[in-house]
């Protein structure tokens, strides 16, 4: 099998993962390009005594580390980017790294040493360190658009156990539509094929055109949802899902909507 044959199903994961790390479409897609232009360039960056997902994403992260930002140059930022990189210059890259490789890519922490260039024994202290920044974030409100009840439970119980309220819980479209219709929510964690038949991307695009809100998609099959051809989800969940990872892609979530709020 080709190299490019053995990367190409890795892209739609390595894409989300890129996302979540950056928390823009734009800018987690712009360094996968990145790495790809380099591979077609020289493929020797691929270590190929590795396993090739794990040798994709230390590549990856070889990618994004040349790219860290210059705190200096993160103050003199402006907007919403200004904010974000001075946020960035001060939360360790590599604590967000380890936690969202871990608990959303679902790599042990032997692999996520080997992609980080670290030793192994320091993953569990980054993932610790991440763990107590997101516990420390501001709480908000939470809707959940979800129709199976053992999932929605799952989630609230996730979102509380976060210090967060959830707002409502609601099974279709409409429903969706007429609980932000008096009251703005934080975050909305959304999946995608809803009881009704109607779906969860197209709720959250009526929610979009009263406001602004981070989203998390919950989905079986995430590759679906990353094709290129349209605006995509920059946080994705895959179900079946782990509470560790549902708590890092809201940590993610938020830290990213903070800076936001705090350039507004």
């Amino acid at each position: 099998m080709s190299l490019a044959d053995q990367i190409a199903p890795l892209l739609p994961h390595l894409r989300r993962y890129a996302r979540a790390l950056t928390g823009t479409q734009k800018a987690g897609d712009a360094y996968v390009r990145s790495l790809l232009e380099a591979i077609i360039a020289d493929d020797s960056i691929l270590d190929r005594q590795l396993d090739v997902r794990v040798a994709l994403y230390r590549a990856f992260h070889a990618i994004w580390s040349t790219a860290a930002i210059d705190a200096a140059a993160a103050e003199e930022a402006k907007g919403v980017e200004g904010v974000v990189a001075r946020r960035l210059s001060r939360m360790t890259p590599l604590n967000r790294q380890a936690l969202l490789l871990t608990a959303m890519e679902g790599f042990g922490n032997r692999e996520a040493a080997t992609i980080l260039n670290v030793e192994q024994a320091e993953v569990a202290a980054l993932i610790d360190a991440a763990l107590k920044e997101i516990d420390q974030q501001i709480a908000t409100t939470v809707l959940i658009i979800e129709d199976e009840p053992i999932i929605s439970m799952d989630l609230e119980q996730i979102v509380h156990d976060l210090g967060h309220d959830v707002m409502a819980t609601v099974v279709t479209r409409d429903e969706a539509v007429s609980a932000v219709s008096t009251r703005k929510p934080g975050l909305v964690l959304a999946d995608i094929q809803l009881a009704d038949g109607s779906s969860g991307i197209d709720a959250v695009k009526d929610i979009f055109s009263r406001f602004s809100v981070p989203v998390i998609f919950i989905t079986a099959y995430p590759e679906r949802l990353l094709t290129g051809e349209r605006p995509e989800p920059t946080f994705l969940i895959t179900k079946p899902f782990l509470h560790s990872t549902v708590k890092a892609a809201i940590g993610q979530a938020l830290f990213f909507n903070e800076a936001q709020s705090e350039a507004a």
